[in-house]
């Protein structure tokens, strides 16, 4: 399969006004979901993960089907989402790993609650987020990697050694490095640090909005992680349609200027509501990055990181 011209965002949660984790699974509706993939297309979005985040095991399983569903029946949208992604709810419980993901949902990853959602995603789960460290034995990790599903860590704060474990047992990617990790950590002993370190054997993911990792920062991370390193929006609801008073399930969220979705009592990030054109400009306009590197970011890479292209070994250079 390889990706047409456009950009590949592998963290959609919703779109122009469109949720894809509502309350009640079923009122996602047809219209609603093409709505989401008219604007994406308009926004030369080749191909997008929607992504399904950590909540009462069901709702996620209903999620998953009403997305696998409507997609069905969509010719714009199964052209444009390429697979779904599974964001929890086997990740790190402690506050600051587990960001906005509520606490009640955390739980250790099992065989049969992953099977489950894969099940409920009819055969389109791509990629699963978890927490290492929440994985005994990398058994979950594993299951996945032979099923030819992609696992990413994410909202975790696994030892070098597990990190290790985890990638030999088929762990290839790091979800929105950077982020779901607490304000204060140890200078040098941290996750970012040590997914850094791994960065010759991971696909890194970047959120470009310069909010969830300011740009000077993103620059270093995106020099360190070469040509294993990818853009993704992490885009809700509220992507497309600017700043203001945005719905995200049961929340009302503020989206300001920079485009960063704000928990209602500001304690957090919940997203963002940027859109793939709006990260390009910032790599292009704030980093000053060429034409070629971010094509690579925003598009050959996550498609070499999902198997949609061939993935090319070249020796990690600084940009």
């Amino acid at each position: 399969m390889s990706a047409s011209p456009g950009t590949i965002d592998l963290q959609v949660n919703g779109y122009a006004g469109v949720d894809f984790n509502q309350p009640d699974p079923d009122a996602l509706t047809a219209e609603q979901l093409h709505h989401a993939c008219q604007a994406m297309a308009g926004d030369a979005v080749a191909g997008a993960l929607a992504t399904v985040i950590s909540d009462d095991l069901t709702l996620m399983q209903r999620r998953l089907r009403r997305l696998a569903t409507l997609r069905e029946a969509d010719p714009l949208a199964r052209q444009l989402i390429v697979g779904l992604h599974v964001e929890g709810p086997f990740l790190n419980e402690q506050d600051g790993y587990r960001g906005a993901h509520p606490l009640e949902a955390m739980q250790p990853a099992s065989e049969d609650a992953m099977q489950r959602l894969l099940d409920a995603g009819d055969g389109l789960v791509r990629l699963v987020t978890l927490a290492p460290e929440r994985d005994p034995g990398m058994k979950v990790i594993r299951r996945l990697a032979k099923q030819g599903v992609r696992v990413s860590a994410g909202h975790c704060d696994p030892s070098l050694d597990v990190l290790d474990a985890a990638i030999d047992a088929g762990l290839s990617l790091f979800t929105h490095l950077g982020n779901g990790c607490p304000m204060s950590m140890h200078r040098h002993d941290n996750v970012i640090q040590r997914a850094l370190a791994r960065a010759d054997r991971l696909w890194l993911c970047f959120i470009a909005d310069g909010v969830h990792v300011p740009f000077p920062a993103l620059g270093n991370y995106l020099r360190l992680a070469g040509d294993r390193a990818v853009v993704v929006t992490d885009a809700m609801a509220a992507a497309g349609l600017g700043p203001g008073l945005h719905r995200l399930g049961q929340w009302e969220i503020e989206v300001g200027d920079d485009l960063a979705a704000w928990a209602p009592d500001r304690s957090h990030l919940v997203g963002s509501a940027m859109t793939m054109p709006q990260a390009t400009k910032n790599l292009a306009a704030r980093l000053r990055l060429p034409p070629d590197r971010v094509r690579q970011l925003t598009r050959d890479n996550p498609g070499r990181a999902l198997g949609m292209q061939p993935e090319t070994r070249r020796a990690t250079t600084a940009r």
